[in-house]
């Protein structure tokens, strides 16, 4: 009976032996591989069609009085509304005329260097709209004002992208996937592979201006962190 005793506890201690070992073997391993991981950058970009644009046109002129100024300054914006209407921006957007911008020239002035006029103003009209491509067209024809006897000072238009919050989802999980492709390429020549993603940054998103006014570039670059394995 202590025959068989002593076989029992000696399977026994021999099964917690390679119980021990087996532990230990995982710890090293893990000790091991757990600095084992790669960071790599995942890029996505994308061109799109500005979804809004604000259209600057500003007037300019200069007298001695103020009232002569604001005649002919409501005249030429009488005159560029007319134009406006006639290329038919009233179905594809809206127009506002800002107040008059008054700047006394003499405020600051000393000694013999004065000023030809007394008094500068200026006033804006500005057209808000979302069909791009149409604005962009009208803006070329603006030089018809010259014959109406009309010079824009400022003629500038503001391009936006609007649905950037709807597009990020697609870019993101398009910049992760690039990245995994990055990583995978440099586990196989490392000879590993990859397991899973240790840490992940949400990216970094730019817009930019493309060489087409009425195009934004949307650019995100997203760090990702994967762990390797044999």
């Amino acid at each position: 009976m202590k025959k068989y005793e002593k076989i029992i506890v000696a399977a026994i201690v021999a099964i917690g032996l390679l119980m021990l070992g087996l532990c230990i073997k995982g710890g090293i391993d893990n000790f091991t591989n757990k600095d084992r991981r790669v960071t790599v950058k995942g890029l996505a970009e994308k061109e799109v069609d500005a979804d809004k644009v604000v259209w600057t046109m500003r007037l300019q002129d200069s007298d001695n009085e103020l009232k002569p100024i604001f005649g002919r300054l409501n005249e030429k914006v009488a005159i560029i509304q007319d134009f406006l209407k006639e290329k038919g921006l009233e179905d594809k957007g809206t127009v506002a005329v800002s107040t008059f911008d008054v700047t006394d020239n003499l405020a600051n002035v000393w000694g013999d260097n004065r000023p030809l006029y007394h008094y500068s103003v200026s006033r804006s009209v500005i057209v808000t709209s979302n069909d791009t491509k149409f604005i962009g067209e009208l803006m070329a024809k603006t030089d018809e004002l010259i014959d109406r006897n009309v010079i824009i000072d400022y003629n500038n238009a503001e391009y936006e992208y609007t649905k950037f919050q709807q597009l990020k989802p697609e870019m993101m999980a398009e910049a992760i996937s690039n990245a995994e492709v990055t990583a995978k390429q440099f586990a196989e020549n490392s000879h590993s592979k990859i397991n899973k993603i240790v840490e992940a940054g949400q990216g970094e998103f730019s817009i930019d201006e493309a060489d087409i006014p009425y195009k934004k570039k949307i650019r995100v670059v997203s760090t990702i962190t994967y762990s390797l394995k044999d």
